[in-house]
């Protein structure tokens, strides 16, 4: 009967080991490691409207533990707007889940500077692309891929991703530490640069950024600090799991 008890409890303990964590919580180990969550399931503190003092009216929604954006005319950061964490990082571990639906696109954006005035479209930074690669023309559009899922969106292609189906949750994650930055995906490092080398200004030499409005308040994609944004494409995107570490 004893050797049963111990069973059942090893068992046991193996089956909580295993159980998903709950969406939009941390762990004990990662409060320990400093993590924060940027999103807590059921409200929208923390954030704003890019551009503005408090969070929009319509068009974003918290639901069933996600963040949405609601379908509109696939437009760029115009009928709803894009939205901003109230706080800016330089040095971080962002994480946060998406899923996409059919056709979608989006874009999670870091080192965001609210320049004045504010731009036609979405506020300036580099973009972790969100995209439905198969559906959205966008991911044929740039160069060598570097519009699709994972990418660091007009400048570098993700290499080697392994992207979840429309429907399905994917993870993102960017790391930033000095001039260094990774992007991961579904547990992958699918490309890394140098922000400000050489290399990388010539990227930025060859893509939509080399426009001087991107580049009035200094080189794009330089800015020591910015915010973290979700972006407003006109298709609906759904967020979870977005948890930041300052490094």
């Amino acid at each position: 009967m004893k050797k049963l008890l111990v069973f059942g409890l090893l068992l046991s303990g193996l089956l909580a080991a295993k159980e998903p964590q709950t969406p939009n919580t941390l762990t004990a180990k990662e409060k320990k490691e400093g993590w924060k969550l940027l999103f807590d399931g059921k409200t929208t503190n923390g954030w704003r409207g890019a551009y503005k003092d408090k969070f929009p009216e319509k068009g974003w929604d918290v639901a069933d533990g996600m963040l949405t954006i609601q379908q509109s005319d696939g437009s760029e950061s115009h009928s709803f707007g894009d939205i901003v964490t109230e706080a800016e990082y330089s040095d971080f571990d962002l994480m946060f889940d998406f899923k996409l639906t059919e056709g979608a696109n989006s874009g999670v954006k870091y080192f965001v500077a609210e320049e004045s005035p504010k731009p036609k479209g979405s506020a300036f930074g580099l973009e972790f692309q969100v995209l439905d690669d198969d559906k959205h023309p966008d991911a044929k559009l740039g160069r060598d891929g570097d519009r699709t899922v994972g990418s660091l969106y007009d400048l570098i292609p993700a290499s080697g991703k392994r992207a979840n189906p429309i429907g399905d949750w994917n993870t993102g994650r960017v790391v930033s530490k000095g001039h260094h930055v990774e992007h991961w995906l579904n547990g992958k490092k699918v490309l890394e640069y140098e922000r400000g080398s050489e290399k990388f200004r010539e990227l930025v030499a060859m893509s939509k950024y080399k426009a001087p409005d991107y580049n009035k308040k200094g080189r794009f994609g330089e800015a020591p600090k910015g915010h973290i944004l979700l972006q407003d494409h006109g298709n609906r995107v759904y967020f979870r799991n977005v948890k930041i570490k300052t490094l």
